[in-house]
């Protein structure tokens, strides 16, 4: 009997917790138009497109693929992390270099 009463207690304050207004959770937030200068776009590279790809030294040899690409918050200076050595991922070094130093073919 007790179980049935504190059944029935646990599923009326259940219905009563569940029955109350919405409330939005979270920051309100805001939506600012920003012109783009589609010339500046037309020169830069997809994220997609550049990691993954083979970079090569000055005699045309593989050293390594680009892993990762890196955007400071504060000036925007890309840098391209690069994986070098190692087969099939084991004893695989990381190397961060500026994007500016790579070019792009």
């Amino acid at each position: 009997m007790t179980t049935r009463i504190t059944f029935l207690a646990s599923a009326a304050l259940l219905m009563t917790s569940l029955s109350g207004p919405a409330r939005a959770q979270g920051a309100p937030q805001t939506i600012a138009l920003v012109k783009v200068d589609i010339a500046t776009l037309a020169t830069g590279y997809r994220t997609s497109k550049i990691v993954g790809s083979a970079v090569v030294n000055e005699a045309n040899q593989t050293i390594g693929t680009v892993d990762d690409l890196i955007v400071t918050p504060g000036d925007h200076v890309p840098f391209a992390v690069l994986s070098v050595g190692g087969i099939l991922g084991i004893d695989t070094k990381y190397v961060v270099v500026p994007a500016s130093s790579l070019q792009v073919k």
